[in-house]
């Protein structure tokens, strides 16, 4: 089990995946937030969590969605 496990993030440049820095994927990902939320407004956007969470990461889930997204798209399968 243990040779198959990531140990650093991994971009993706040119259609190949490589090794990057914990900073420099989180940098990416945040631009692709800025990205799409700018292209489609917050109504773009929905957070699906899972019912198996914690109702802390489901809070705080929400409030991501909320107030860093602005966006009330938040829905869970606590109903299964």
């Amino acid at each position: 089990m243990g040779g198959d496990r990531l140990t650093q993030p991994l971009v993706k440049e040119g259609g190949e995946l490589r090794p990057a820095t914990w900073e420099a994927a989180l940098d990416r990902a945040a631009a692709g937030f800025r990205r799409e939320l700018a292209r489609s407004g917050p109504a773009g956007f929905g957070l699906f969590s899972c019912s198996k969470a914690t109702n802390e990461l489901n809070f705080i889930t929400q409030k991501f969605a909320r107030q860093v997204m602005g966006s009330n798209n938040v829905d869970s399968c606590n109903r299964t």
